[in-house]
């Protein structure tokens, strides 16, 4: 259903089904919000405090039942002019929907929404579910970003990090300040959905290891290739399955031709994109990811859930869920042979080792990260910033 449409240059009105009460998510993708906050969305929605809307970029489909309206964001353009655009389109909706609390996700979503909502005095609530190209890389992209959080955040009395390191760097940049600070579990993971038994017993050279994410360099992809190639003359038994999206709209992205190399070296093989990862985590015996940077990846919370041993690369969101020698093992970033190495321990580990760091990823899933404490807590900060409960 689509209430109104912001196209690039002009806003086209419609009558909408949203009122002052209403709770606006935003996103650079329907994705995000369907996948990444569907708990969340359908916990507020089985509430029914307050109605809910959806903002996503042009051409993107619904989120489920929600009303959507369309913004020209576009999640790894850098062109001011479609810049401008996208917070001109955000400040005309705000204006029209007046919605009781806006939340953002993802980078754009935070900076944007949060400086339309400045405008346009609206109630704003950002998750910073991840950083971005641009603090990994540092440079002008940076400078500016940082800018722009440090406005769009100005005065906000709660911002949301998935992670300490995050919310520690926002502080040393003078982004944000310690009193708004709020830690939460990523987006959590529903421990009742997402359950499956240990891994099987297997010969050691014989594990088959899961990358779930986006096909990127950032996703530290070309690493893992090349561990495998390191790997493969010693343990021939030993596979790689890559979950996950080609051709995304980044910077860093893994081209098919890359990707087709190394599947005809028998490095590894590529199951594409779904919307339920669960078979594919049930048939691993580890879940792998070596990431330059994250938030709090959501395949290493399902993958702890499903009791897997997880193995991610020693960085912020990382090391938070992966405890070295306990459910698993953190590696050096950016290092094929660090990467290398994690997977030969992993493999020489034995079966006895491996369902035990299992089972503690299980332990730790559902005492720190079920997604009813994600819910929770956006439930008493939407009270919060509205005044007053529903």
């Amino acid at each position: 259903m689509r209430g109104l449409n912001v196209t690039p240059g002009r806003v086209s009105r419609a009558p909408t089904v949203t009122n002052d009460r209403t709770i606006l998510f935003v996103a650079n993708s329907s994705w995000n919000l369907s996948h990444q906050r569907g708990g969340l969305i359908r916990a507020f929605e089985a509430e029914g405090r307050w109605p809910l809307a959806a903002v996503v970029p042009v051409g993107d489909p619904p989120v489920g039942s929600l009303p959507t309206y369309e913004v020209p964001l576009v999640a790894d353009g850098t062109a001011p002019r479609t810049e401008i655009k996208s917070l001109v389109a955000l400040i005309a909706l705000f204006r029209q929907l007046r919605p009781k609390v806006v939340l953002g996700f993802t980078p754009k979503g935070n900076i944007y929404a949060g400086l339309a909502a400045r405008v346009t005095r609206r109630p704003f609530l950002p998750n910073v579910s991840g950083l971005g190209t641009g603090f990994i890389r540092g440079g002008l992209l940076l400078k500016i970003q940082a800018l722009l959080y440090r406005e769009a955040f100005r005065g906000l009395p709660i911002v949301f990090f998935q992670n300490r390191d995050d919310a520690a760097l926002f502080e040393e940049m003078g982004l944000v300040t310690r009193e708004q600070v709020r830690l939460i579990p990523g987006s959590g993971v529903d421990c009742r959905a997402f359950t499956a038994p240990p891994p099987a017993d297997k010969a050691d050279g014989k594990l088959n290891l899961l990358f779930v994410g986006r096909l990127l360099g950032d996703k530290g992809v070309r690493e893992l290739a090349g561990a495998m190639r390191r790997l493969k003359p010693r343990f021939p038994g030993l596979t790689l399955t890559l979950l996950g999206e080609v051709g995304a709209v980044n910077r860093t992205v893994i081209s098919q031709q890359e990707l087709d190399g190394w599947v005809a070296e028998g490095l590894l093989s590529h199951a594409g994109h779904c919307s339920d990862v669960r078979p594919f985590i049930a048939a691993a015996d580890a879940v792998i990811l070596p990431s330059y940077r994250e938030g709090m990846p959501r395949a290493l919370l399902e993958a702890a859930a499903m009791a897997r041993p997880l193995l991610a690369a020693d960085v912020p969101g990382c090391r938070e869920i992966v405890r070295d020698g306990q459910n698993g093992l953190l590696f050096e970033v950016r290092s094929e042979e660090a990467l290398a190495a994690a997977i030969e321990r992993l493999v020489s580990a034995g079966p006895a080792q491996r369902r035990a760091w299992a089972s503690r990823s299980r332990e730790i899933a559902e005492r720190e990260y079920d997604e009813r404490l994600v819910i929770e807590a956006y439930r008493s900060a939407v009270i919060a910033l509205s005044g007053k409960d529903g």
